[in-house]
């Protein structure tokens, strides 16, 4: 039997990173926020580093591992919403019920959100991870090493553009009009996808080939 290959350090790094990214991106959707005059939902800073992660872990080790990191990363996710729902479900210490009532009442509606709203992030996380690590080491291939700013962006932005299409339209057409909040998300991500998202994988790629180094 031939011995296991040996885990980068780079790679162990950032898919613990991209683990926690995943779990907490949820959890911060809760809220939104102003930014300027758009609205936005706060998930989407944890959406931006699993964009930076995914294509970080393409370019150092390969498309084929970047696909194998955003499939395990459903692992994380199912289990943080399984355990959610869970925690939901368990009744409340009396105390908990008796002197802080506006407290419970805020942490079971982060805690437990409509089956739409858990199937459309499901669903826009795989479709919209994938899409960007497809789209990233298609143009590495074209352009070979060179342009990480420009693969990185023009695949974040695209694949933010899909991931609020499916997750907005999943989770709330028929409950109220989409068209605004369509509009204001796609806006937010695109400035944010394409003026954070490249620095940032610079920083990733810097840290993953240091860590290999040392």
């Amino acid at each position: 039997m031939s011995p296991p290959v040996p885990l980068s350090r780079s790679l162990f790094v950032l898919a613990i990173f991209y683990g926690g990214m995943v779990c907490i991106a949820g959890v911060l959707g809760n809220k939104q926020v102003a930014l300027g005059p758009l609205t936005i939902e706060a998930g989407i800073f944890a959406f931006l580093l699993l964009v930076v992660v995914s294509s970080a872990v393409a370019e150092l080790h390969g498309q084929a591992t970047a696909n194998s990191l955003v499939r395990f990363g459903f692992v994380p996710l199912i289990a943080s919403l399984l355990l959610s729902l869970l925690v939901w479900a368990l009744p409340a210490s009396a105390e908990m019920r008796e002197s802080r009532p506006e407290a419970l009442a805020a942490v079971q509606g982060i805690l437990f959100s409509t089956w739409r709203i858990w199937i459309g992030g499901i669903v826009a996380y795989g479709v919209s991870q994938t899409l960007n690590v497809t789209i990233f080491s298609w143009l590495k291939g074209r352009e070979g090493a060179k342009l990480l700013w420009l693969r990185s962006a023009t695949a974040g932005v695209l694949s933010q553009i899909v991931d609020t299409l499916l997750f907005v339209t999943i989770a709330f057409l028929g409950v109220f009009p989409i068209g605004d909040l369509l509009v204001g998300q796609m806006i937010a991500k695109v400035a944010l996808s394409a003026l954070l998202v490249p620095p940032l994988i610079y920083a990733a790629v810097a840290l993953g080939r240091a860590l290999d180094r040392g």
